[in-house]
């Protein structure tokens, strides 16, 4: 077996991992195996000092002991393997660039029904028909600032008004998808 005496003087007499070698070196195949299951044996303090030593930052307060070893083993075979292609990280890029601060994707802006529009929506076997306004919504003569109190009159529970009248872009690509 080769490296397997590299393997062997990573591993204590009782079979455990070894704590004397850490995560440092240059790492061939078993030294990588060695040192991802030697992560076990780590406490928690050691497994921050390992993340702030991989990462060059410092961990989240917060993060569980279990997610601390994932991290740094992945950041191991990360160093040992390359990480990730220069297509890949210019994929994902590209894919975040379109995502707000926190992480998520940016808000799309709302649907804008111009004054005029007429909405129909039948509801327990009865016709509704609000008018949209400059300002608002127009339903039985009263005057709503928004779809939603509309749908809420109408149903007398909390419902999306744009949902409730079919109006949501999701339920719009749907229905264009299905055109094609």
């Amino acid at each position: 077996m080769i490296g397997a005496p590299q393997y062997n003087e990573a591993r204590q007499e009782t079979g455990g991992p070894s704590r004397s070698n850490d995560l440092r070196g240059q790492p061939g195949e078993t030294d990588i195996k060695a040192r991802l299951i030697g992560l076990e044996a780590l406490s928690t303090t050691d497994l921050r000092i390992e993340w702030r030593r991989l990462y060059r930052a410092t961990p989240p307060t917060r993060l569980s002991r279990d997610l601390l070893i994932r991290g740094v083993a992945y950041r191991v075979q990360e160093n040992a393997d390359g990480g990730f292609s220069p297509t890949i990280r210019r994929m994902l890029r590209s894919r975040s660039a379109g995502s707000d601060h926190r992480g998520g994707p940016a808000v799309s802006p709302a649907v804008i029904l111009k004054p005029g529009t007429k909405l129909v929506r039948e509801w327990h076997g009865r016709a509704h028909t609000v008018s949209v306004l400059d300002e608002g919504f127009e339903y039985q003569g009263k005057h709503y600032r928004s779809l939603t109190r509309v749908a809420r009159h109408i149903t007398g529970v909390h419902w999306s008004g744009p949902l409730f009248f079919g109006i949501s872009k999701r339920r719009r690509a749907v229905e264009a998808g299905a055109d094609e």
